[in-house]
């Protein structure tokens, strides 16, 4: 069995953050406020390299155009910048977020191998009950958590800044049909800038997986380059999760 490190990243992540998980609480449930200064990213995120061989996207924080955020720059390069997070998904179901790009991954190609690079990227990782794992898939990730360990997830969702799809086009990713790809922006309309993000994960991971009783269990954030060799440069501020019914919070830029 092949293993790529797009599977292999959420395994080490999962396994080296999953003692960091934060508790989901009544309102909005903050998973990604970062200090308003130029330095290391702080716990509990963690930056995870597996392939020693890729260099590492860089990450840290500062005050990008009034917005405290985490800055990722890539150059042919990956890493995950990764927590574990605790959410009851029935009461906090729809994740916000702020991102920007400098620019998309002009040659990446999200149908192919090589082609599976991303500006920006929002990973959700889970678990998923078991009647929801088939003899197949039980295997498989019996074998990958044989390798691996017992944190291997069983799903994954990717909201990426794409190149060129449509927004709104989901497909599983070009390695593997347990981490599932929806392009939440593309092109280069609005790089340069702040964009707001609004998803609802409990209806993604219905709809991609087929389970409203997935648990999640990482939260990572990646600028990706290694496959084309290309540079990217990208922002991440005020991750948190929220009612259906309730408003996104983004504190005003200062």
């Amino acid at each position: 069995m092949r293993l790529k490190r797009e599977f292999v990243l959420l395994v080490a992540a999962v396994a080296a953050v999953v003692s960091g998980a934060g508790h989901a609480q009544s309102g909005a449930n903050v998973v990604g406020s970062f200090p308003a200064m130029t330095g290391p990213v702080p716990e509990p995120w963690r930056i995870i390299q597996f392939d020693t061989k890729i260099a590492p996207t860089f990450y840290q924080t500062r005050v990008w155009d009034g917005v405290p955020a985490v800055e990722a720059k890539a150059n042919a390069s990956m890493a995950l910048l990764a927590r574990g997070v605790e959410v009851d998904l029935k009461a906090t179901p729809i994740l916000c977020w702020r991102w920007r790009v400098e620019d998309v991954v002009q040659n990446a190609d999200m149908n192919t191998k090589m082609g599976d690079d991303y500006a920006a990227r929002v990973y959700v990782a889970f678990k998923l009950p078991a009647d929801k794992i088939d003899f197949g898939l039980r295997f498989k990730l019996q074998f990958a958590r044989n390798l691996y360990g017992e944190h291997v997830p069983d799903a994954a969702l990717n909201y990426i800044w794409d190149n060129k799809n449509p927004v709104g086009h989901r497909q599983f990713n070009a390695y593997t049909d347990r981490t599932q790809m929806i392009v939440q922006r593309s092109g280069t309309a609005q790089a340069g800038t702040w964009v707001s993000e609004r998803v609802d994960v409990l209806s993604d991971v219905v709809k991609a997986y087929g389970s409203d009783q997935a648990k999640i269990s990482l939260l990572a954030l990646a600028s990706d380059t290694d496959n084309t060799k290309s540079k990217a440069h990208a922002g991440f501020a005020d991750l948190h999760f929220v009612g259906r019914d309730a408003p996104c919070v983004f504190p005003s830029a200062s």
